[in-house]
């Protein structure tokens, strides 16, 4: 589905159905109906992690926190069929404890949405954590599930968007602490909260996220371990489709795509002037993205037509081909999104464009990553309260204003050729 359909059915259906369960969650606590506690021996913890795969490289310090208290605790993931190649690699839960909903078309979404509800409901969770931001389909999930804690952002007084009252255990939204350590906030709560009954549990107060010790962003993420011969036999590959790529030492990846959000990206003519200015450096340039970004790539090679500069869109297969490609270079520029999260995990050095969102909140993590942002006015106008759905009608100046020279100037700095 086109994510304008999913922010149309989210905002109508989803206000509706949110405060439909809001009343019925509360004619249930005033009958002193609930359900019985889970007699599991360890806790069975399911992680709503819906949006974009990079969210799941921002989550580590959440499934570290909660592994850290309970190891033996059975963790289960719920996410978007297309997200779940990158919880498969990072190897957060065993591939039986992945449950996924087809979003690619409405008749799939209800489908998978009735389907899994009845399997989580069956296996008698003890908690869920709801990892989005102010989603409605999220929170209706975390209700359905049947767990009896259930872990979510809100507003709380701040003017934010509707999703009703039946997350009972709910963590204020913070909009200067970085995702990844409101995500552990998350885990806190939730780690807190398990050993209540039902009782105790409607009674609870809310508990702010600022009574939490959270701990400080990781300087630097490990690095995901790549197999030797998978890395030769990809460099190898790559050697005999691009031999002048591959030969030269100082080679570039380029993410000129904006991915879901076009309003993300650093402008296509940008672009363009970066590449011609590092392939005059003499580096080697490779344009990377989905086979969908292919077209754009080769807008920017007809109006770059050098050589050592390549159209990668589509080469890789998997996201391990595509840390092995980040193996196999020296310097990513991307603009906000996935590529920037998923470099963190190699060795390559980044440079991230953050404009219309902030990188206070989204960067990626790491002493290898610089993040380039233009701190206009206006900047960042994508939010949770406005279903990141900015109101400059995709003319970005906050990235416009990032000039070709000072990239340049950066990225030559981090290839120790200023």
């Amino acid at each position: 589905m086109k994510i304008s359909t999913q922010r149309a059915i989210d905002r109508w259906v989803g206000q509706i159905l949110c405060a439909v369960v809001s009343l019925w969650a509360r004619l249930m606590r005033l009958s002193g109906a609930h359900l019985d506690a889970p007699s599991n021996a360890t806790p069975r913890i399911l992680i709503i992690l819906l949006s974009e795969m990079g969210s799941v490289v921002l989550a580590k310090a959440m499934f570290d926190t909660i592994k850290a208290r309970h190891p033996q605790a059975e963790l289960h993931v719920l996410q978007l069929k297309k997200n779940q190649s990158v919880m498969r690699l990072m190897g957060f839960v065993p591939e039986e404890n992945l449950h996924a909903i087809n979003d690619a078309s409405l008749l799939s979404l209800i489908g998978d949405l009735w389907r899994t509800c009845r399997d989580l409901r069956s296996m008698r969770l003890d908690g869920v954590i709801d990892c989005e931001l102010f989603s409605r389909i999220s929170a209706l999930l975390s209700y359905a599930c049947g767990a009896r804690v259930r872990v979510g952002f809100t507003p709380h007084t701040q003017e934010g968007l509707y999703r009703g009252s039946f997350i009972n255990a709910a963590v204020p939204y913070n909009t200067y602490q970085h995702i990844s350590l409101q995500f552990v906030g998350l885990a806190k709560v939730l780690l807190e909260s398990l050993p209540l009954s039902a009782e105790q549990l409607a009674e609870r107060s809310l508990r702010p996220l600022n009574r939490l010790v959270l701990p400080k962003l990781p300087t630097e993420l490990p690095q995901l371990a790549v197999d030797a011969q998978d890395l030769q036999k990809f460099g190898q590959r790559l050697q005999h489709d691009f031999a002048p790529f591959v030969q030269n030492k100082h080679r570039v990846l380029l993410y000129v795509s904006g991915g879901a959000l076009p309003i993300r990206a650093w402008p296509e003519a940008h672009y363009i002037g970066l590449a011609q200015a590092l392939l005059a450096r003499g580096c080697a340039v490779g344009l990377i993205g989905l086979p969908e970004d292919t077209p754009q790539a080769q807008r920017v090679l007809a109006q770059v037509q050098h050589a050592n500069c390549v159209d990668l869109t589509g080469y890789t297969h998997s996201l391990s081909e595509l840390l092995l490609l980040f193996h196999c270079a020296e310097l990513l520029i991307t603009n906000d999104g996935g590529p920037g999260h998923f470099a963190s995990l190699t060795p390559i050095q980044t440079i991230a464009f953050f404009g219309p969102e902030t990188a206070r909140l989204y960067g990626p993590l790491g002493e290898r990553a610089t993040v380039l942002e233009s701190g206009m006015a206006c900047s960042p106008c994508l939010t949770a309260y406005n279903h990141r759905d900015s109101f400059c009608d995709g003319d970005n100046q906050c990235l416009k204003v990032i000039t070709v020279a000072d990239v340049t100037q950066l990225a030559l700095h981090k290839l120790a050729l200023a």
